[in-house]
């Protein structure tokens, strides 16, 4: 069944939307697009607001790595759809470089983790975030490198780690006052190593 829908998928390829979607899944390699994005919120003055943002992400995307690409694909090791199935279109040669399990999908899992913990912050920010995310997402089967499964599964936990993301770094911010501030943008970085002077 799921082969059926993926060569469903494949009968959509065309000469305008095959370059499109490839350089949207390459968005998604490695986490790239998501990294450089928490690294902006983090790390560059103009965003010093939404280090609380940037914070979020950077936690969704570890957990994301971890329960992904280092527990979960190993202990499924579902063969890749093109594996299965020799016929599908190898698109931009894209079966050539991946090495690694079906199940579940990274590029789904780190961009939906990364969007909800973008919107649960801000939503201006967030919407473009989680089109960005769905179209990550959709373009994992249009190029058929995994199954419908693996990208509903990994949509779900993603979002998940998005979410676990937020509320993990409202509660360090809660804890600690410096932090709070450090993240809110009113205090630099530096202030989180520099001890309060006695009063």
């Amino acid at each position: 069944m799921e082969l059926q829908i993926l060569h469903w998928f494949e009968s959509l390829h065309n000469p305008i939307t095959d370059p499109i979607m490839y350089g949207i899944t390459c968005l998604g390699n490695a986490g790239i697009f998501w990294i450089l994005l928490c690294a902006a919120f983090l790390f560059i003055p103009v965003f010093k607001k939404d280090r609380k943002v940037g914070l979020s992400m950077m936690i969704a995307l570890i957990l994301s790595l971890i329960m992904c690409n280092g527990i979960m694909k190993n202990l499924s090791a579902r063969v890749r759809p093109f594996n299965v199935d020799t016929s599908f279109e190898n698109l931009y040669g894209v079966f050539n470089g991946i090495k690694d399990w079906s199940f579940p999908s990274g590029h789904t899992s780190a961009s939906f983790a990364a969007a909800l913990a973008i919107i649960l912050w801000d939503r201006k920010k967030g919407i473009p975030a989680v089109v960005i995310a769905t179209l990550i997402a959709f373009s994992r089967l249009y190029l058929t490198v995994h199954y419908p499964t693996d990208v509903l599964v990994s949509l779900i936990l993603g979002s998940l780690y998005g979410v676990a993301g937020y509320f993990v770094s409202k509660l360090v911010m809660k804890k600690s006052a410096k932090a709070n501030k450090v993240f809110s943008g009113e205090m630099p970085y530096k202030s989180l190593f520099v001890k309060a002077k006695a009063e």
